[in-house]
């Protein structure tokens, strides 16, 4: 016997690679697992709705999954928040983590990689795990295909709540409805079902489904719509008032009133010409209105807060920053879906997979699927931008990873950079034509200062020259130096605004 064939699961249950082919939930039209099912939704009433969830709490399923079911279909926010998580984990492309980097390992992985997550129905298969959200739990059967390359897997086919339910003991293990035991169930194949279980709460896992969580907020809305419909019907369309004369007989009544009954859904009538039709617009009930549609809408939010953890992207009275934040889901709700989600796939596919077709190894590679949080780009953009602009230096592969783009290479085409200098304009180029560069002007400038330096500072310097060589001691200079009054400076000013005047033409030149 093959090392192969003595294989077992994660509970030790010794798995049998003959029935591994084999279908074991398939529905049918009679029997325990039928697939036609009745509505429970229709006509619920609070009643009815609290059996249903007692029948759930004590491990009868049947009623209360279809309900589930029911409520995606019916309720339009519903199904779109609901749908919203559930993409927020499907739509994420998974990857494959190695359980080391020996060869054997790396082998594995790409195998895992080639036949499970690269499989053209893993996001659907991910989707259908995702249903336990909504349900509590969520089972999907493996079609598995083998030949003498190995085991891989076909497809995945998702069944229906309704054909499990859970262990008498202790309300734990799943277990298969089956005509063979109709009280107990069976047990699920090794090997062969990968389940699901939403940790949104702690207890027993047909209990914790947002199903259950917004129940009763569904049939409040539905309820409301239902009146609110039953409002506009009634009070939508305007009054017909028919009008006669003392003198109008029976026949003329009967018939005056067949034409006001008649005109709402015929929009013609033919009365005698002395009788008329007045179209009066009621107003009475438009004050009631708001009730019917604030009920609605609180419900929806309640309904948002409970599935995706926030009302900023689906409800009104938001703004688009906020929503972008939000992105959808909140993070850690999409977060702990995806960390589970992966759990059940390494525990009931991975593992098995890799133990049908490489035997018992040190350890397995790992699928993750990794929910990136929402980051607002342009404000960090914005950032480094601006202390950039104070002088601080940054890596530019690190800047162009804020923006996901990678360093060019030397023979890459490339746009951007730092801008060119503006040109000059038509009177700049008439200036620096005639005298030069606007690096020339300046060293001009530079130079006619320099040129006559020493007869300015002559003059400049001449009292105290003079005071000094007067004095006989340090105590007389001193004081001749603290007598003087003004300096002559007319020369080193005259230099001074010449200058100015000449820099500032050039300047204003330049800018046009």
């Amino acid at each position: 016997m093959k090392i192969r064939d003595v294989l077992r699961d994660a509970w030790g249950r010794l798995v049998k690679t003959s029935e591994l082919t084999e279908e074991q939930a398939e529905g049918g039209m009679t029997g325990v697992r039928q697939s036609w099912v009745e509505s429970v939704a229709s006509g619920l009433t609070p009643q009815a709705l609290a059996g249903i969830l007692q029948d759930c709490d004590r491990g009868e399923l049947d009623a209360f999954m279809t309900l589930a079911e029911e409520m995606e279909e019916r309720d339009p926010h519903y199904a779109s928040v609901l749908g919203q998580r559930k993409r927020a984990v499907s739509g994420i492309k998974a990857t494959v983590k190695p359980f080391s980097e020996d060869a054997a390992d790396m082998a594995i992985a790409k195998w895992v990689e080639d036949n499970i997550t690269g499989h053209d129905q893993f996001a659907d298969l991910v989707e259908d795990l995702m249903d336990a959200v909504g349900k509590g739990f969520a089972v999907v059967e493996i079609d598995w295909s083998t030949d003498a390359t190995g085991w891989t897997p076909r497809g995945f086919v998702w069944r229906t709540q309704r054909f499990f339910q859970f262990d008498r003991e202790t309300g734990r293990k799943i277990r298969l409805r089956d005509d063979a035991d109709p009280l107990d169930g069976v047990e699920l194949r090794p090997f062969r079902f990968i389940v699901h279980t939403a940790k949104l709460k702690s207890g027993q896992a047909f209990r914790g489904g947002l199903a259950r969580v917004v129940a009763f907020s569904w049939m409040c809305k539905a309820y409301t719509v239902k009146d609110w419909m039953a409002f506009v019907e009634t009070y939508g369309l305007p009054l017909r008032l028919g009008k006669y004369d003392q003198a109008a007989t029976k026949q003329d009544v009967a018939t005056l009133f067949r034409a006001v009954a008649n005109i709402g859904t015929d929009a013609a009538a033919v009365i005698p010409k002395h009788m008329d039709i007045e179209f009066v617009q009621n107003t009475s009930g438009n004050g009631s209105q708001p009730i019917f549609e604030n009920l609605a809408r609180y419900v929806d939010e309640q309904i948002s807060k409970a599935v995706l953890g926030q009302t900023m992207t689906t409800d009104n009275g938001s703004s688009q920053a906020q929503a972008n934040v939000h992105n959808e889901v909140r993070h850690d709700v999409a977060t702990a879906d995806a960390r589970g989600i992966t759990g059940s796939i390494n525990r009931d596919l991975v593992i098995p997979a890799v133990l049908l077709n490489f035997g018992p190894v040190k350890g397995f590679p790992k699928v993750l699927i990794t929910v990136e949080e929402p980051e607002d780009i342009k404000a960090k953009v914005d950032g480094v931008v601006a202390l950039a602009g104070v002088g601080v230096t940054f890596k530019a592969t690190e800047a162009r990873g804020i923006v996901r783009m990678s360093d060019p290479d030397d023979d890459d085409e490339v746009f951007g950079g730092a801008p060119a200098a503006p040109e000059p304009t038509r009177k700049a180029r008439v200036w620096f034509s005639r005298y030069g560069s606007e690096g020339d002007v300046i060293d001009d400038i530079q130079r006619d200062m320099l040129s006559d330096w020493e007869p300015v500072m002559d003059e400049l310097m001449e009292p105290f020259m003079a005071a000094i060589a007067e004095a006989d001691s340090y105590e007389t200079a001193r004081a001749a130096l603290d007598k003087i009054d003004g300096l002559p400076s007319s020369r080193l000013i005259d230099q001074l605004v010449r200058a100015s005047f000449t820099a500032r033409a050039a300047g204003d030149v330049a800018d046009g």
